[in-house]
């Protein structure tokens, strides 16, 4: 398979196909899937906006825009901004909601991360995996722990044998825990959200915490819907591809 995303994913790209024109200027490259003699195309499923304000939207436009290449300073706007950029105010409210969970929160930025890689495992969500699980291990989340979040089974189903087992330290094992349920049941047993207290979160690290979840939740199923990226035929990188790309 070749694939390339957008220009400004925030992945790596590879094997770059032929070069779409787009709208905007913004130039979008395909990926070709090559298997018994079988050539498809894929983008994402509406055209991306553009990159820069429409000449003839109104004067708060502008300002969106640049209040959302502020936060992505100094990367381009991501495939993400231009998919939500056809609603100028949906746009700015998600830049300012996602925003604060990313740079104005206090509870550790490695347990956050881990939670959205774990949501990203569980909603399949291929992009938000590429994007967030390099940052988990920057973090200061291990190798390990992060596989864990990648291949234990979903504890809200009552397997929670193998967590436990796992290389996951007591606050990332309680943190699962709670992110598992409020993706896959939403609703949140007494003694999974109990756990979080015993393992030393306070009041104000649960609710970012549970922000976070929530948050990373909207934007899988955002970025999967709409296929933003061109990434849900793609194969989530292995922990071992990522931490070969870290070094």
């Amino acid at each position: 398979m070749l694939y390339t995303g957008v220009h400004g994913d925030e992945g790596d790209q590879e094997d770059a196909g032929e070069t779409l024109p787009h709208m905007g200027g913004l130039t979008i490259l395909k990926y070709t899937f090559k298997s018994i003699g079988i050539n498809h195309t894929r983008t994402m499923r509406l055209p991306y906006a553009p990159s820069t304000p429409p000449l003839d939207a109104p004067p708060d436009t502008a300002d969106i825009y640049a209040r959302i290449a502020e936060r992505r300073n100094p990367r381009p706007l991501i495939p993400l901004d231009l998919s939500l950029l056809h609603s100028p105010p949906v746009a700015d409210g998600w830049n300012s909601f996602i925003g604060a969970i990313r740079s104005r929160t206090l509870v550790d930025s490695g347990v956050m991360e881990l939670a959205v890689c774990r949501v990203a495992v569980l909603n399949n969500a291929v992009y938000e995996w590429n994007a967030h699980a390099p940052l988990a291990l920057k973090g200061g989340i291990k190798p390990d722990q992060l596989q864990a979040a990648f291949t234990l089974p979903c504890t809200a189903e009552g397997d929670v044998a193998e967590l436990e087992n796992s290389a996951l330290t007591a606050q990332q094992r309680a943190v699962l825990r709670y992110t598992d349920q409020m993706t896959r049941t939403i609703r949140v047993q007494d003694d999974v959200f109990a756990e979080l207290k015993t393992v030393g979160y306070d009041d104000r690290d649960i609710v970012e915490l549970t922000t976070g979840i929530a948050g990373y939740n909207c934007v899988s199923r955002f970025l999967v819907a709409l296929d933003v990226g061109e990434n849900n035929a793609r194969e989530m990188k292995s922990v071992e591809e990522l931490v070969a790309t870290l070094q």
